[in-house]
């Protein structure tokens, strides 16, 4: 094997230790990449790249996967409608296999014999991380340093000051991580089943008053436009964010079970994710069938905890892709949507597709494409398996009535 090792690197603590102890302890060729799903500005992209080359890195590659990562991944979060435990849009955990492809697609590229990352021995990071290259790159050597060293941060700034690098590591109470799709935010009081966050912990502070109502347009199930002006889906989703944030929209906090099999609890932020998911949610109700409706809720919860769990990669998520894209044939129209400090609220929509057509009648009102007489006749047939059963059950009757 070559001494030649690509090193996902966000120049955080962890992965900054990483550089020079591969360097130094495992005396490998360190080739540094950035994979920036959204949580980086450019300014950003170009401290990182100078900190992994002053570390040590031969060389630092930044990659911009917001595209890949939205075609890939967030526009069937959003056709599915998915909330884990009907509460998190997997901001955070959706992103960790494109950065993974990424960083493979680069181990390739510069043949490397072997990658590593920063993830600890506690979290689902490391377990999306090494089951891309398990399946994909089984040949590749995965060196995970933090995990193996069982290191504690202090030694891990120790390290790094011994080998003349004085970087300022003051310790956040918060571990953060931000994305197009939203920011997670752990520690604390995530640590606890009844701690809950206060307003300083969140990256975004509330400085709207009042309220204001968006127009969101789709076509096919994507989002589309914003107050009637067109854009791309990701110039959407960063363009509601922005107007949403301030108003405090889109905080709660997340329990669930981790791919390790324990209990974790997290905070987050995701304006624009949530208004999205409840707008295209509303507008399918009106333009999808019920069967429709039903059988789409339950391949997108499957697909949402298979995605939450690495396993991206089984056959099964590209053919609930493929549902997925054609349920959205007719999901297009616009919706309304209030904002207002802490919370928002769907309104209505419009669409040519819309299903509560006045042409049959009106919900509680009148109804022209049946009569009084039909329904009679209707509701005889639809009882009449159960008036069979209920007529060999008279004891179950009984204890019904009682």
């Amino acid at each position: 094997m070559n001494n030649k090792v690509v090193l996902a690197f966000s120049g955080g603590l962890d992965t900054s230790f990483c550089v020079p102890y591969l360097k130094n302890e495992k005396n490998l060729e360190v080739h540094t990449i950035m994979v920036n799903t959204g949580g980086f500005s450019k300014e950003e992209e170009k401290a990182i790249e100078e900190r992994a080359l002053h570390l040590g890195a031969k060389t630092h590659t930044t990659v911009n996967a917001v595209d890949t990562y939205y075609k890939k991944g967030i526009k069937y979060l959003i056709f599915g409608n998915i909330l884990k435990n009907s509460t998190y849009p997997l901001s955070v955990s959706s992103e960790r296999v494109f950065q993974t492809m990424e960083v493979l697609k680069h181990v390739k590229n510069i043949g490397a014999d072997y990658v590593a990352h920063g993830s600890t021995g506690a979290g689902n990071d490391q377990v999306r991380f090494d089951i891309v290259f398990d399946i994909m790159a089984p040949e590749v050597g995965i060196i995970a340093p933090i995990r193996d060293l069982q290191i504690s941060r202090k030694d891990e700034i120790d390290y790094l000051q011994k080998h003349g690098f004085n970087f300022s590591w003051e310790k956040s109470k918060y571990s953060i991580n931000q994305g197009i799709w939203g920011t997670s935010i752990g520690g604390v009081e995530t640590l606890s089943s009844s701690g809950y966050l206060p307003e300083e912990a969140y990256p975004s502070q509330v400085e709207k008053e009042g309220t204001e109502i968006v127009t969101i347009g789709f076509e096919k199930g994507e989002a589309v436009s914003l107050n009637g002006k067109k854009m791309s889906p990701v110039e959407l989703i960063y363009k509601l964010k922005e107007i949403a944030s301030p108003y405090g929209i889109g905080r709660d906090i997340h329990i669930g079970d981790t791919i390790i099999g324990i209990k974790g609890r997290v905070g987050f932020e995701a304006a624009a994710p949530l208004i999205i998911i409840k707008a295209h949610h509303l507008l399918e109700k009106h333009v999808l069938t019920k069967g429709q409706l039903y059988w789409k809720e339950q391949l997108a919860n499957w697909y949402g905890q298979m995605m939450h769990e690495a396993q991206y990669l089984d056959p099964l998520m590209r053919n609930i892709e493929a549902f997925l894209d054609d349920s959205q044939r007719a999901v297009t129209g616009t919706v309304e949507v209030r904002l207002q400090p802490y919370t928002f609220f769907v309104l209505g929509c419009r669409s040519d597709y819309d299903l509560m057509s006045s042409k049959f009648g009106d919900y509680g009102e009148a109804n022209k494409s049946f009569t009084g007489e039909d329904v009679i006749g209707f509701t005889k047939v639809l009882a009449n398996p159960l008036k069979i059963y209920y007529s060999l059950h008279e004891d179950q009757m009984k204890k019904n009535i009682k």
